[in-house]
């Protein structure tokens, strides 16, 4: 038998109105009850959520597409399925089950970029925290068909961090043409998603230049296994010093996950022949500058990766509830999220910051 749950009426949350208000957390937000949920709708109380470079976007409204007002933020929850809307069909996922809350909380899975595996790509897609109200808040709406298992061994507030950070880079590694012993190089190293790419390109076989600035996001890029360490700012030539690091040629890849235009600048040039250019952070507004000379002779590959499809976030989370992947991580109120999104604008988070749903 199902277990039941006592679904209040309220909930606190925290509500981007404008782009210009302060954030605002209130504690008297409707929660949708059972008897409002659609088919293929689900309710998740959330333990946790991670806070993520994109929600400060969104909260900012600094992209070229803006998110929707007035905005519930978040992606990365983590919390139990507490009902399933009437008449849904074969639900792969039950009350009680605990589930993750992804930035893709829904695809139609019948449009060509679904069907070719590019359900993030999706041309109906919804995306939690952007263009539907996400994780900021107590209890969230999701999809039947997207809410990912969270499996045994990894703790709710670890495996909030995997759900975008985690999955992300992981797809970036994964496509990014590499093979065990191949030098990859991971601006903004020390970051959010720059940790935990640390770790998967090391179980993944990979040699990791760390390129970041700080004695902490040194000391943590190689206490995960970096090899390398270059400070952008200490540094007086970055490009030759990323060649000296990788036997003088160069590396194979390049997984950029720093939000600024200056960390993809030099990319193309201290990639080595037939390297890879890996595009996942995604400053405000830039443009990808490359040489086309010498993007051609040294035929680099210039590839877009963007988060991941339920395959991904399978493995990614597999990989982290294995021991391969720890989230360093700061657990914080919801109260918290103001001064969060100041950190992460100022670059001043290292590792992840989580925030405590249940407070």
């Amino acid at each position: 038998m199902a277990p039941q749950f006592q679904i209040p009426k309220t909930q606190k949350a925290a509500i981007v109105e404008t782009t210009d208000a302060p954030l605002k957390v209130v504690d008297n937000h409707p929660v949708k009850q059972p008897s409002e949920l659609a088919p293929g709708e689900c309710l998740v109380q959330l333990d946790c959520s991670g806070v993520c470079h994109t929600d400060l976007h969104a909260r900012q409204g600094d992209w070229p597409i803006p998110a929707k007002l007035p905005l519930i933020g978040g992606h990365e929850g983590v919390g139990r399925i507490v009902a399933i809307g009437e008449h849904t069909q074969n639900s792969p996922v039950k009350v009680g089950d605990r589930v993750g809350i992804k930035w893709l909380a829904y695809s139609c899975l019948d449009c060509e970029p679904c069907r070719k595996g590019l359900e993030q790509s999706c041309l109906k897609g919804k995306y939690s925290g952007f263009t539907v109200d996400g994780t900021f808040s107590q209890y969230v709406v999701s999809w039947v068909t997207h809410v990912t298992p969270i499996p045994d061994g990894i703790e709710s507030a670890e495996a909030a961090s995997i759900l975008c950070a985690g999955i992300t880079v992981y797809r970036a590694i994964k496509y990014s043409k590499t093979h065990i012993g191949d030098w990859i190089v991971l601006p903004g190293a020390g970051g959010g998603l720059g940790h935990l790419a640390v770790q998967y390109a090391v179980a993944m076989g990979l040699r990791v230049v760390a390129v970041d600035t700080g004695a902490e996001k040194k000391e943590l890029c190689l206490k995960l296994g970096a090899e390398k360490w270059i400070d952008f700012k200490e540094t007086k030539d970055l490009v030759k010093d990323i060649v000296e690091a990788t036997d003088g040629y160069g590396a194979h890849a390049a997984v950029v996950t720093a939000a600024t235009g200056q960390a993809y600048a030099q990319a193309i040039d201290y990639l080595r022949m037939g390297g890879t250019l890996m595009v996942v952070g995604l400053p405000a507004r830039a443009n990808l500058s490359a040489d086309i000379f010498f993007t051609v002779v040294k035929s680099i590959s210039i590839l877009g990766s963007y988060v991941g499809n339920r395959q991904d976030a399978r493995e990614a989370l597999d990989i982290a509830a294995r021991g391969k992947v720890k989230c360093y991580f700061q657990l914080k109120p919801l109260s918290a999220l103001a001064e969060t999104y100041e950190g992460l604008a100022q670059g001043k988070i290292v590792g992840r910051v989580v925030l405590n749903m249940k407070e």
